[in-house]
């Protein structure tokens, strides 16, 4: 389908990342079991529970504007998601596999944090105040989850996979 306007666009991004986050969904357990560092466990682990948080507001943002919710295919997630566990099944060393982990993970964020920020951005610029609060909120959380693997990573994980 050709997008014609901004509305749109601010639909299909918001398919894209609610598919996003249904896929990380499925990841998140996957890492938390393969962590050996318990800090890093723990991160996964709360932010699962964040991400389905995430996967509800978003349910939430599609009714405010009255679309159905939906996913639609997101390569970029896919593609990083792929990498995180090609990485994790060659890498023996539970503390290199970790400081690998939360590289991927943080690879994760950092996508999330462009989508929101967007998704935010032009909520706003199309008026959708309530949509804009809520993915508002899903953007703070997501770069928290971010700030807390750059603490554990350089903390921690990185010294001991040196």
């Amino acid at each position: 389908m050709a997008m014609q306007n901004l509305q749109e666009l601010f639909v299909h991004t918001l398919k894209d990342i609610y598919f996003a986050e249904k896929q990380i969904l499925e990841a998140l357990p996957k890492m938390a079991d393969k962590a050996t560092n318990e800090d890093l466990k723990h991160l996964f682990e709360t932010h699962l529970e964040e991400t389905k948080g995430h996967v509800d507001r978003l349910e939430a943002v599609f009714g405010l504007v009255s679309v159905k919710p939906e996913g639609e295919t997101c390569q970029a997630i896919q593609g990083i998601i792929t990498e995180a566990e090609e990485l994790m099944s060659e890498i023996s060393d539970g503390e290199t596999r970790d400081a690998a982990m939360a590289a991927a993970a943080q690879a994760v964020e950092h996508y999330e944090i462009a989508r929101y920020g967007t998704l935010e951005a032009w909520a706003h610029r199309l008026g959708h105040k309530e949509a804009a609060k809520r993915l508002g909120e899903t953007l703070q959380e997501e770069k928290s989850a971010d700030a807390k693997l750059s603490k554990v990573g350089e903390s921690e994980l990185n010294k001991k996979a040196a």
